[in-house]
């Protein structure tokens, strides 16, 4: 079943303008789970199997050794991601 009603109508858009603001896109992706996480407990999302393949995801993209930066293969895997989950919410 689809996620539905203004709150999640909000959640969706507070997460696709995250992902497209200006910053890091490592630093923006994980503000952006982290704020999806926070919509999923508060229940304005509901959670799917495929959004939950896609954080899985996201969360290699973004792992890091301590003391070392991520950028370039990291960020365009996060971007990726990020933009397939937005689409995810179109069917979700």
């Amino acid at each position: 079943m689809a996620s539905t009603g203004p709150a999640a109508d909000a959640a969706r858009a507070a997460f696709r303008s995250r992902i497209s603001s200006p910053g890091h896109a490592v630093e923006n992706a994980r503000a952006a789970a982290s704020e999806l996480e926070a919509a999923f407990a508060a229940g304005a999302l509901e959670r799917t199997p495929a959004l939950d393949r896609m954080l899985a995801d996201l969360a290699v993209a973004l792992a890091q050794d301590e003391g070392r930066k991520l950028g370039g293969k990291s960020a365009e895997a996060a971007r990726f991601v990020l933009r397939a989950i937005s689409r995810e919410f179109d069917r979700a």
